[in-house]
């Protein structure tokens, strides 16, 4: 008889039982939210970026009767105060927001999901608070290096597969620059000069948006806000260059782990992962066939829903 296999979908909508914002530093208060069973297995939800913020899918990758679901927008980003804020605003910065919001909730040990730079960020605290991390469910591996931004932002990388749009993004800028344009962009962004602001923010919102295999529709109102803080992140090597991920496998070595990852994804390609699971070699890759980078593709919705089925299972 021929085996047939069922497609996970995103739970029904749910609604959190507690909103709150706290206060982390004398700058930022980050907005904290929490869903479903809260006697369940305490799952801690990390949003891309930098600089996106959590929306109401991402409470729905968790059976809400078997999950404590937790969410938080970063620094800076979504409904955490204020935003768009730099100051202040680092890697691990984000890692001491993670433990006063565990503390403040009285949990003991959560399970990090992540994926992208939220995989990347749930790496970095779980090497600093390995005890306090039950599993690690992580999609679309970013490393953080220098190579791993280059190859988004830099004429030497994705580049060269969308020559067309790469030369858009950088037209406008001085030949000097277009080699590497992150400063040049990020400064227009920054800027005072609304019609170059506006201008580099569609060609960037462009050209990630063909990393993402999507289509991009260009609206007369923008919010330049993650894409400063993701710019900000990337000129500041993650913050992460003097501890880099791979240099501190060891103290994670023993936390369960399981990696989607898209064989197509071209904003954190495959290599990323491989090289993390040839260092940790107790992760399970489980590399997903015609996928790519979001965690809205059918297939890798799939993948990250069984994998917190199978994690409760363990449980």
């Amino acid at each position: 008889m021929r085996e047939l296999h069922f497609m996970h979908s995103l739970y029904p909508a749910l609604e959190p039982f507690s909103q709150q914002h706290l206060r982390v530093s004398s700058v930022h208060q980050v907005y904290v939210e929490q869903c479903g069973n809260p006697q369940g297995i305490p799952v801690l939800f990390l949003h891309g970026g930098p600089g996106s913020g959590c929306n109401e899918r991402h409470r729905r990758f968790f059976d809400p009767y078997i999950y404590h679901i937790i969410l938080f927008d970063q620094r800076g980003c979504g409904r955490s105060r204020p935003q768009g804020e730099t100051a202040n605003n680092t890697t691990f910065d984000l890692v001491s927001d993670m433990e006063m919001i565990r503390l403040e909730l009285g949990v003991k040990q959560w399970l990090i999901f992540g994926g992208s730079w939220g995989a990347t960020l749930g790496v970095v605290y779980a090497q600093q608070h390995p005890k306090q991390v039950s599993g690690m469910i992580l999609r679309g591996i970013f490393l953080g290096r220098q190579q791993d931004i280059d190859w988004v932002y830099r004429d030497n990388g994705a580049a060269k597969m969308f020559p067309q749009l790469w030369n858009e993004l950088v037209a406008e800028l001085p030949s000097s620059q277009r080699a590497m344009p992150l400063i040049t962009i990020y400064q227009w962004l920054i800027g005072n000069d609304l019609q170059k602001k506006h201008n580099i923010y569609h060609k960037l919102q462009q050209w990630e948006a063909a990393l993402l295999n999507i289509e991009y529709q260009r609206s007369s109102e923008i919010n330049a806000n993650p894409a400063i803080i993701q710019l900000y992140y990337s000129l500041n090597h993650c913050f992460i260059d003097a501890q880099p991920i791979l240099d501190q496998i060891d103290v994670i070595r023993h936390i369960p782990t399981e990696i989607i990852q898209g064989r197509d994804d071209l904003v954190c390609p495959l290599a990323q992962a491989r090289q993390l699971s040839q260092q940790w070699s107790q992760v399970n890759l489980n590399i997903v066939d015609k996928a790519g980078h979001l965690a809205s593709d059918p297939l890798i919705m799939n993948a990250l829903i069984s994998a917190t089925i199978n994690f409760s299972k363990a449980q």
